[in-house]
């Protein structure tokens, strides 16, 4: 199984969205803090990407920013010009910018946008991303991002029938191909990035994650692993930060949170593919997790 998927669609709520905004010097736009992630993406000219806290980034054409933890951050044309605070709406959607004609050419055209996350349910993988992830354009490098941003960039432009679902889908694809970039290129092989650069212990993730209702025994994820029972469990406790049943039981209640937020199944039939034996059990499982029983969750959810 690719882990890297599973920590996305652990956290990914809702629909993601984006717009393009073609902006005139002097502009400043200052984006408050938001329960979701971000990303900015310069189509044409340059600006300055500042963040909460750190140095101010220079970003030029094709370069892309992404910022996982939601935190607040200003893009400008320059580090000395008057900023624009835009403020998320009551969905946490960041607004659509009014249409402003302007005569010329724009001095910068930017795509941004951001994905709904539930903060209580980060993966670890997620949570060990900086605060800004920064992929400049280089010739030859990230070209399956770069085939993205510009399918999103023709779809936004030229709006034509049936490209609502086209945007999503490219939003979805073009988050995935942002954290690949930053996991082959730009990480620090630290934390979770150790443990899945680990042969052994990422034999037993992808084990875990491929089948999280077997009833796993560490000697089973050991021999996944090619280890013995006490080598394996040293070294997924390093790495991962937790005992493999304790991430096991994590994994298997964070399934099961976004199986009733995006599933109409029965509670039945989401502990059987959780890997518990009754609903009773599984119930008082996910309530000692979230603090509320499934049903009462996936209504709160819906």
């Amino acid at each position: 199984m690719d882990v890297l998927s599973d920590a996305v669609s652990a956290m990914r709520t809702g629909r993601p969205h984006s717009s393009r905004r073609d902006k005139y010097a002097p502009w400043g736009m200052r984006f408050e803090a938001s329960p979701g992630a971000g990303f900015h993406v310069v189509l044409r000219g340059s600006a300055w990407l500042i963040p909460a806290e750190g140095e101010p980034v220079a970003v030029g054409p094709g370069d892309v920013v992404f910022l996982a933890h939601g935190r607040g951050h200003a893009l400008a044309s320059g580090l000395d010009v008057p900023l624009e605070h835009v403020r998320p709406g009551s969905d946490n959607r960041w607004p659509a910018p009014p249409p402003t004609p302007r005569e010329g050419t724009p001095d910068a055209v930017l795509l941004c946008g951001s994905y709904e996350m539930d903060r209580s349910r980060t993966h670890r993988l997620v949570s060990e991303l900086p605060d800004v992830v920064h992929l400049p354009a280089q010739v030859g490098a990230h070209r399956s991002l770069r085939a993205a941003v510009e399918l999103l960039g023709m779809e936004l432009e030229e709006p034509q029938p049936g490209s609502d679902a086209i945007v999503t889908s490219l939003l979805d694809t073009l988050l995935l191909y942002i954290l690949r970039a930053w996991w082959q290129h730009d990480r620090k092989i630290t934390g979770w990035s150790a443990a899945l650069d680990d042969p052994a212990v990422a034999a037993a993730l992808r084990a875990i994650h491929g089948d999280p209702a077997r009833p796993w025994t560490v000697e089973e994820l050991g021999a996944e692993s090619g280890l013995s029972r006490a080598a394996f469990a040293r070294r997924f406790t390093t790495l991962v930060g937790e005992p493999p049943l304790a991430y096991l039981t994590w994994w298997r209640m964070t399934t099961a949170g976004r199986l009733l937020r995006e599933e109409d199944l029965p509670l039945r039939r989401i502990a059987q593919q959780t890997g518990y034996t009754s609903e009773f059990a599984f119930a008082k499982a996910f309530k000692r997790e979230f603090g509320v029983a499934p049903g009462q969750y996936r209504r709160q959810r819906a």
